[in-house]
């Protein structure tokens, strides 16, 4: 019975060496299989706090806040300064590069068209197009 229920215990309880009970908050969204998301999101937020805020969210946006948690932390750990900010800051900055690259080529698409029309009013009005025999 001993590695039955070792087995079961999910990677918070895990980690705090405790029981896991049929009714435990961080079960479904920290799996045994997977012990560095407990791991990651317990060194920046606290078991207590992370089962604080579970327990007062409605059951169906558990799991994406889980998953938001574990990602800030994991962001947190790999750039201990920005975290996620700093991902989201340079997206934003990508975002804004791309939106420059994409104005300069409507304008030379822009340019293209205009100077493609008037050389077509050129033609017609100067009696060499196919307009004229």
């Amino acid at each position: 019975m001993t590695s039955k229920s070792t087995r079961s215990r999910c990677a918070a309880c895990k980690y705090l060496r405790r029981r896991c009970s049929p009714d435990c908050i961080f079960s479904p969204y920290f799996p045994s299989d997977n012990p560095q998301r407990f791991s990651c999101v317990h060194r920046l937020y606290g078991a207590s706090n992370v089962g604080k805020m579970l327990q007062k969210l409605p059951v169906h946006l558990r799991a994406e806040a889980a998953n938001s948690l574990y990602f800030e932390a994991h962001s947190r750990q790999e750039d201990p300064v920005y975290g996620c900010v700093g991902i989201i800051t340079n997206l934003h900055e990508e975002i804004h590069g791309v939106e420059i690259e994409l104005a300069r080529i409507q304008a030379h698409i822009g340019i293209h068209r205009q100077s493609n029309n008037s050389e077509d009013g050129e033609t017609s009005q100067s009696g060499h197009g196919p307009l004229q025999q």
